[in-house]
């Protein structure tokens, strides 16, 4: 029975280009969304630009330019970075979203009025200079650790700066002392909510990878402490509460909320109830991101659900990977060792990027990217093994046409073999290994072609001759049906060279002669 399948893509925030360390945390969802569609799953597949908050702020202020102007040069850079690679949303949107800021308005309201939304007084760094609160990021200070300046929100080293530390912060904008004073917020009471989640997690835990599990343990185990949900900005999503007419909504309770309500508007314009996705016990939901993202979607996503008292589901699968470095550096704006991904795009086949980073990104480790490296795997993987075994195949002197002849039954039984094995790795989100049983098969083909020497039997046996040829393009289409979340533009030439329509996930019979034509090679080889 087919399922109805929520794959939510982490939001990118939009005061700055995407990298490649974005990439290889969102790249996961678009495979799993092909894949699930691929099985017959009613799919939607959704995320946006996370425009509010106060980066966007201070980069405005900097560039002498709106906050919308910000957001908006950046979420038009994003949807071409994302169309550039071949993303495959359902409904990619924005925070800034008319839609969305109604339906998070309606949704804080509700949990409000559910009491999990409560009103405290805190001390809180004030910059008397610039007469307003500030946030950890618009503080600077020593770090207590390194002794190198930083921001309040932590430190390159990986220190966290304590309420303490903060005391002898200054204003980023003025470089004034800051001072405390006493600040009414609005709050989402975690810790009344903790029994919740903490239930959630035992129940869900198992199908999550391993970071997942760990740090949400973590902060489960030092226990959950109320969390501010509004800020004293000027720019973001007004609250909907009498007496707080001067506060935006903080960004991360309006960003993680961002997959309901695109769900609902996507669901909206297509004739779609969104509770069958959000509400029934045939559905399956992922939030896919990197691990400096875990909590938003593991604690407290969850918890907003459980705080609207209305049977939501949450999620099911966190797919979180790790970081991304660069010639064994990690990425940093200080070093300008980033790579965007239009500027890897711009250089290099998408599907190549796609393959390169789904086999070999972060998945439960850190991981190294370097151009050489790229080029090497491309080279070796997808000229040398899966396009050389296209080529001698596809390409093979004097070969017209593939003639239906008998099927090779270990030819059948290893494709079907692959089906089962690379489904069941991505049940349990081992891509990489998904893919190198892909690869599996491409070997197999390879070898299988070595052995039967069907340059040998052209000559000298035509009839074993097709059938070896046949079963080569077996493989071939199997491995098109196979790779398709994949490379979706490399596999789409494929289809067309062996005339097999769109397909489900199962095996590709080839049922009737296939004439070939203008065969050409689908990999060109990196000098």
């Amino acid at each position: 029975m087919s399922k109805n399948v929520i794959i939510g893509g982490a939001w990118p925030y939009a005061n700055s280009s995407v990298h490649i360390g974005h990439l290889v945390a969102l790249l996961p969802a678009d495979f799993l969304a092909r894949y699930h569609r691929k099985i017959g799953d009613n799919v939607i597949y959704v995320s946006g630009t996370d425009c509010h908050g106060t980066p966007i702020t201070l980069k405005a202020k900097k560039e002498k330019k709106s906050p919308k102007e910000i957001s908006d040069y950046y979420h038009e850079e994003f949807v071409k970075a994302f169309n550039a690679m071949d993303f495959s949303y359902d409904l990619y949107t924005q925070t800034e979203d008319e839609y969305h800021k109604q339906k998070v308005q309606q949704l804080f309201r509700k949990m409000y009025d559910n009491g999990y939304i409560i009103e405290k007084e805190e001390p809180q760094p004030y910059c008397d200079n610039c007469g307003k609160f500030l946030a950890d990021r618009e503080l600077i200070l020593t770090c207590p650790s390194c002794g190198k300046e930083t921001k309040g929100e932590g430190c390159d080293c990986g220190y966290i700066p304590t309420p303490e530390d903060l005391k002898n912060a200054k204003c980023q904008e003025c470089g004034k002392q800051v001072i405390e004073k006493n600040n009414k917020n609005l709050y989402i009471a975690l810790p009344k909510l903790q029994p919740f989640v903490e239930k959630y997690y035992n129940e869900n835990k198992n199908a999550w990878r391993k970071n997942g599990q760990n740090e949400t343990l973590k902060y489960l185990k030092q226990g959950l402490i109320d969390r501010a949900v509004t800020r004293d900005l000027e720019w973001g999503i007004d609250i909907p509460v009498e007496g707080y007419e001067n506060k935006k909504m903080y960004v991360w309770i309006d960003a993680v909320l961002g997959y309901l309500t695109a769900s609902m508007k996507y669901c909206e314009e297509h004739g779609l109830n969104w509770e069958d996705y959000w509400k029934g016990d045939n559905s399956l939901i992922y939030m896919v991101h990197g691990k400096d993202n875990i909590i938003f979607h593991s604690i407290i996503l969850p918890a907003l659900y459980f705080a609207l008292e209305d049977n939501m589901r949450s999620p099911d699968k966190i797919v979180s990977c790790e970081y991304l470095n660069i010639n064994d550096e990690k990425m940093s704006k200080s070093k300008g060792n980033g790579i965007t991904i239009l500027d890897l795009t711009s250089e290099f086949a998408t599907d190549s990027i796609r393959y390169y980073f789904i086999n070999n990104g972060p998945e439960n480790k850190d991981s190294n990217f370097s151009i050489e490296d790229f080029k090497r795997v491309h080279n070796a993987d997808l000229v040398n093994k899966f396009g050389n075994f296209i080529n001698r195949t596809l390409k093979f002197k004097g070969l017209e046409k593939i003639e239906v002849a008998e099927k090779d039954e270990e030819v059948v039984e290893k494709i079907e073999e692959t089906y089962k094995k690379v489904s069941e790795h991505i049940d349990k989100l081992e891509f990489k290994k998904a893919i190198e049983t892909m690869m599996e098969l491409v070997e197999y083909g390879n070898k299988y072609y070595d052995e039967m020497k069907p340059w040998v039997l052209y000559k000298e046996n035509q009839e074993k001759f097709k059938k070896v040829i046949y079963n080569c393009a077996l493989i071939i289409a199997n491995l098109a049906n196979v790779f398709e979340p994949v490379m979706p533009g490399t596999i789409q030439k494929l289809k067309n060279y062996l005339k097999i329509d769109n397909l489900g996930w199962g095996f590709v019979d080839l049922n009737r002669d296939i004439v070939l034509e203008n065969i050409e090679p689908v990999f060109e080889k990196i000098q």
